[in-house]
């Protein structure tokens, strides 16, 4: 017996096959396809320039740190790509190219590397980039320009936060408000101000419906999620009670909520493993979103509810895990 050797586990989630990472990241970038595609078209070639430049630094962050930690280089499973992608995708369309390094980097070493790697790390790693930067650097990371142009202007989920304000202090609304909120088929294409990816809610629902289909992630997470933030919108439409159906539609399809419901909140390391966890993890996330929308300073929520849910998440799969196999209920 002194020479049997025991297995070491690691913690879940748990991989089964020694492909499957590299082909779910190469199905997550064909998934980011089509938002990348249109972010380039409405953006121009400073989109591409911001795409290239997440990417490349996030790989080379990845390489320089397992070279120094002394483990295996795994730039060949495509993470670091995919992070270097969706982080390109949720920061403005003018972001200056030296911050993009900086915040591509952060996301490898700080939101990754310093956990151990892929599968250890607590938060979503294109999160924790674009959370630092907006802390540290507020002025590049809300100023937003409008589709070809490039002129600097307010994102819809900001004119709504204007007039709720309004409402709320009792102002009389400024009807040149409403009158500048992009139509819905607008939002739906694309064709606004806002971070590189998050615009075209066409393009993030057929790569979030084709991550699906490949099941990739679960249809829960995304689904529970935008319906909450939904069923909120009509339950509180603040001014917007003669349109509240519209006022809904308007919340999902509007800032990050689409991105972040398909492609972060259903990240396999950060969201919770047991179904029932899934469920309140989702709901929760939607009632984080809109109280963050609705009453607080800022226009979004979308990625500070994420960040604050995979901290939960170890809690969450805690708390709901069925029962062992032979454990003995404690009593008392």
């Amino acid at each position: 017996m002194k020479n049997e050797q025991l297995l070491k586990v690691s913690s879940s989630p748990h991989v089964h096959s020694g492909n499957s990472i590299p082909v779910a990241m190469r199905d997550v970038i064909i998934a980011l396809l089509p938002a990348t595609v249109m972010s380039i078209y409405f953006f121009r070639l400073y989109a591409l320039a911001i795409i290239v430049t997440s990417i490349a630094t996030a790989m080379l962050a990845e390489y320089v740190c397992q070279k120094v930690r002394g483990v295996e280089i795994t730039l060949t499973d495509y993470s670091a790509a995919v992070t270097g992608l969706l982080f390109a995708l949720v920061i403005p369309p003018a972001t200056p190219l030296w911050l993009t390094f900086i915040g591509s980097a952060i996301c490898i070493v700080i939101g990754k590397q310093v956990f151990g790697g892929l599968g250890n790390n607590l938060f979503n790693p294109a999160l924790v980039g674009r959370a630092i930067l907006v802390a540290s650097w507020p002025v590049y990371m809300t100023s937003f320009t409008s589709p070809f142009d490039g002129l600097t202007s307010a994102t819809p989920l900001s004119i709504i936060g204007s007039i709720n304000a309004q409402a709320v202090s009792g102002l009389a609304i400024d009807p040149e408000l409403f009158h500048s909120l992009p139509n819905i088929s607008q939002l739906f294409l694309g064709n606004i101000a806002g971070s590189m990816g998050e615009t075209s809610a066409l393009a993030l629902l057929i790569g979030g419906l084709f991550l699906i289909y490949r099941k990739h992630i679960d249809w829960k997470i995304p689904s529970i999620y935008v319906g909450t933030v939904f069923i909120l919108a009509i339950i509180l439409p603040g001014p917007f009670s003669d349109i509240r159906i519209w006022y809904a539609f308007y919340n999902v399809f509007a800032g990050g909520l689409l991105i972040g419901a398909f492609f972060m909140a259903t990240d396999w390391v950060t969201s919770p493993t047991t179904k029932r966890g899934r469920i309140l993890y989702a709901v929760c996330l939607g009632l984080l979103t809109f109280i963050i929308r609705k009453g607080s300073g800022m226009p979004e929520g979308v990625a500070y509810s994420i960040l604050i849910m995979n901290m939960v998440t170890p809690l969450i799969d805690r708390y709901t895990r069925g029962r062992v196999f032979g454990e003995v209920k404690k009593r008392g």
